[in-house]
């Protein structure tokens, strides 16, 4: 997109990853660098990846936003 200064090959920003949240590991589906964590919107490098929700196939940047995402959608938990 001319004047975005951002691009599918941009090495700064990367190319997302389409994934399938399993319960024992995320199959990629299209090849990236980062997915978006649901919760916050940041990127979360491939490498990173530890924390999703295989229900709501959602990635999560890590523990702490991943049990706060688990509390807002478990209120009487």
């Amino acid at each position: 997109v001319k004047g975005s200064g951002m691009n599918a090959i941009d090495h700064n920003f990367g190319r997302q990853a389409v994934v399938r949240y399993k319960m024992a590991e995320a199959e990629v589906v299209r090849a990236g660098d980062f997915v978006l964590c649901a919760v916050t919107g940041r990127r979360i490098p491939m490498a990173q990846l530890k924390y999703w929700n295989v229900e709501r196939q959602e990635a999560y940047a890590g523990p702490e936003i991943a049990l706060q995402r688990w509390r807002e959608l478990n209120p009487d938990g």
